[in-house]
């Protein structure tokens, strides 16, 4: 899929979606918690990772211009993009840093860096998750 790069100021939708210029651009490869969903810490009290996600990625990328390479759309019509921000990966930092999952079923670009979140204990990898494929099967809405 040989598109433009979409380039602009964005608005986070969820920890793994943004919206540039009206366009929705979901990040390939990886997949973060659900905006209503909860994990577990080791205490087991529950947190809203799915909205933190949202939120460390909007501290991330702030009001600077972001830049996606889109590489296919799914299948609701939404663009799938490796989006950066001067150049820094940030579906890679969002598994890097324990926002997001890598997308095993879609592409393995981010399994190591899952790996090493999930040993720092970092995000989501502090407790305990349910995989946001498994938590939108069950039929939770987000």
């Amino acid at each position: 899929m040989a598109q433009q790069p979409i380039v602009g100021v964005a608005s986070v939708i969820d920890g793994d979606t943004i919206e540039i210029h009206g366009t929705r651009i979901r990040f390939h490869g990886i997949d973060a918690p659900e905006s209503r969903q909860e994990c577990t810490r080791p205490n087991s009290a529950t947190w809203r990772c799915g909205q933190q996600s949202a939120l460390a990625l909007a501290e991330r990328i702030g009001r600077a211009t972001i830049r996606c390479l889109p590489r296919d759309r799914d299948r609701y019509g939404r663009v799938v993009a490796v989006c950066s921000k001067d150049g820094e990966d940030l579906n890679r930092w969002l598994v890097r840093n324990g926002w997001a999952v890598a997308y095993r079923k879609y592409s393995t670009d981010y399994v190591a860096d899952e790996a090493r979140a999930k040993r720092a204990k970092l995000g989501i990898w502090s407790g305990s998750l349910e995989m946001p494929w498994d938590w939108r099967a069950r039929g939770e809405k987000h």
